[in-house]
């Protein structure tokens, strides 16, 4: 089986932001409140930050679920690992999800700054000046035959859609608005020459677009 560039689980809001504005270490996603993003994942049986038993069944669970199926290695952008921007003033910061990140593979990530690679429990993060190709052939080699995530923020996305690499994804769309931030489209109808697309409403309110490449 070919080893496929998948994005899983990318929430947007219902006019196409997937963060908002004005980034930095106490709101990761800037003016936008993440609670109307993420509420359907995280009312999941499967959400990964899940320390009590219960959650939800069904559509959104199974999508949560599927969301760590086969994957081998992770690509993000600079801005999903941190806030920083630049030269690394120092290398202590080790990201937003503490001593046991939530990935569990190889994780690759795009700055014009490189840093040297550390691993917390079992993630390690590599640090990348790469092309979007480049980056894609490391990780597809880290792995080891199975599937890649691309875990975002929007500007990745992009730049791996514009690269003709993304093989599927999975987009959110949440019933809020955000109005400035991060825009991954005006419309989904934007991509619909690269891909395939249905569209999947959920009891949740959300609904679930799924892509595959034509």
């Amino acid at each position: 089986m070919p080893q496929l560039l998948r994005v899983q689980c990318f929430n947007v809001s219902r006019d196409g932001f997937g963060t908002g504005e004005g980034q930095s270490l106490e709101r990761p996603f800037g003016h936008a409140d993440p609670d109307p993003l993420f509420s359907w994942r995280s009312a999941t049986a499967s959400f990964v930050y899940r320390t009590e038993p219960g959650g939800s069944r069904g559509l959104d669970d199974y999508l949560t679920r599927d969301a760590e199926c086969n994957i081998g290695a992770e690509i993000m952008g600079r801005n999903k690992f941190g806030p920083q921007r630049g030269p690394w003033e120092n290398h202590e910061w080790q990201g937003w999800w503490g001593d046991n990140p939530p990935f569990h593979t190889p994780v690759f990530v795009l700055t014009h700054h490189e840093r040297p690679s550390f691993t917390l429990a079992d993630t390690t993060f590599h640090f990348l000046d790469a092309s979007p190709a480049e980056a894609l052939a490391q990780a597809k080699q880290a792995a080891a035959g199975r599937d890649v995530r691309l875990g975002g923020g929007v500007a990745t996305i992009r730049e791996f859609i514009e690269a003709d690499l993304v093989d599927t994804m999975h987009i959110v769309v949440a019933p809020v608005d955000l109005h400035r931030g991060e825009r991954l489209w005006d419309s989904p109808s934007e991509l619909l020459d690269r891909f395939h697309l249905e569209s999947v409403p959920s009891p949740s309110g959300v609904t679930h677009l799924l892509f595959w490449k034509r």
